[in-house]
């Protein structure tokens, strides 16, 4: 088989239904990437045009006895018509900071996340993907530590992440950075903030409104984007202060979005990271807490970029980098 027989997907949703031998969309649904945002007609158009392609490729065939067509070969796959996670309303996603498991889990300095611990879903055997902390974020957001292996600043890609994926399918992001001067600043550190914990300023394909200062975030939580991630800053965020800081600063500007989300269909993630220190394990606290989630704990692995899949899964998105080969989290929900 030779090179220039293998046909890549993004190259079919590239130049369209037509391209690939299958229906225009709808009227009014000429762009592509707005038929394919939405659930019903993405799964339709998408085996359509995988059928066409592979047939005149030669992959389906009237006998058996015809030589090998060419290799589709997917670099953003569509998401499948298996039954998958629930589709919250909203989700915020809080990003804390350098601490393992057993520093948070029964720490009498950490009342409010043991109550959301008690509340919700622990994952007990969640882990980060490296150290130290800015390929994590980049991983969690983006499906990749795009070769990133330090905290230096600035960064520049151009490659796929959430944010996009959720603006081309005509969905809201935001990134809400306590200490961030304002919209769309660039700027690296200043005071307890450091834009190293906020991977949106990396990527030049997003608009710099994606990058809100904390003072954005709420008081109306109906009207918050889709998906929201909230990085506190050095200090809150339990990187520069204790346990306490942190624990303190999450039921002061969390609480009121959590008792919220209980009652209106959304969901509150709260993350770290890295674990302390250069553990290999780097095993870190992840609970979720919402209306839709079955409390206890899970002993499953779940890392950065089974999340990000999981997030991709909940509002019906494709799947970028690592969290292609990753299954989405399905046990934690009530109905599941």
């Amino acid at each position: 088989m030779l090179v220039s027989d293998i046909v890549f997907v993004s190259d079919i949703v590239a130049a369209g239904p037509a391209a690939a031998g299958a229906a225009e969309p709808p009227h009014g649904e000429d762009d592509v990437g707005t038929a394919l945002s939405r659930p019903g007609r993405r799964h339709r158009w998408w085996t359509t045009a995988l059928v066409a392609v592979a047939t005149s490729a030669g992959l389906i065939t009237a006998g058996c006895g015809g030589a090998p067509g060419p290799v589709v070969v997917p670099t953003q796959l569509p998401t499948s018509g298996v039954a998958g996670p629930p589709r919250p309303d909203h989700v915020v996603v809080v990003v804390m900071e350098n601490h393992s498991l057993d520093q948070v889990v029964g720490n009498p300095d950490a009342p409010y996340l043991n109550q959301l611990i008690s509340e919700g879903a622990l994952f007990t055997e969640a882990s980060a993907i490296t150290h130290p902390s800015q390929p994590n974020y980049l991983a969690l957001f983006s499906g990749d530590t795009q070769g990133v292996t330090d905290d230096g600043c600035p960064y520049s890609f151009a490659t796929p992440n959430l944010g996009r994926q959720l603006l081309d399918a005509r969905l809201e992001f935001a990134l809400y950075a306590e200490g961030l001067p304002a919209a769309g600043d660039p700027l690296c550190s200043g005071g307890e903030y450091a834009r190293k914990h906020n991977p949106v300023p990396d990527f030049t394909n997003l608009p710099g409104r994606l990058s809100q200062p904390f003072t954005a975030f709420g008081p109306d939580y109906a009207a918050l984007p889709q998906v929201s991630f909230v990085v506190p800053n050095l200090c809150h965020d339990m990187h520069d202060c204790p346990v306490a800081a942190g624990d303190v600063w999450l039921r002061a500007n969390l609480d009121g979005y959590r008792r919220w989300a209980a009652t209106h269909r959304s969901l509150l993630v709260v993350t770290w990271d890295e674990a302390e220190g250069s553990s290999a394990v780097n095993r870190i606290p992840l609970v979720m807490t919402g209306q839709m989630v079955r409390p206890g704990r899970y002993a499953e692995p779940v890392d950065h970029y089974r999340v990000l899949r999981t997030l991709e899964d909940m509002v019906g998105l494709g799947h970028i980098g690592h969290a292609i080969p990753r299954t989405p989290i399905l046990d934690t929900w009530l109905g599941s």
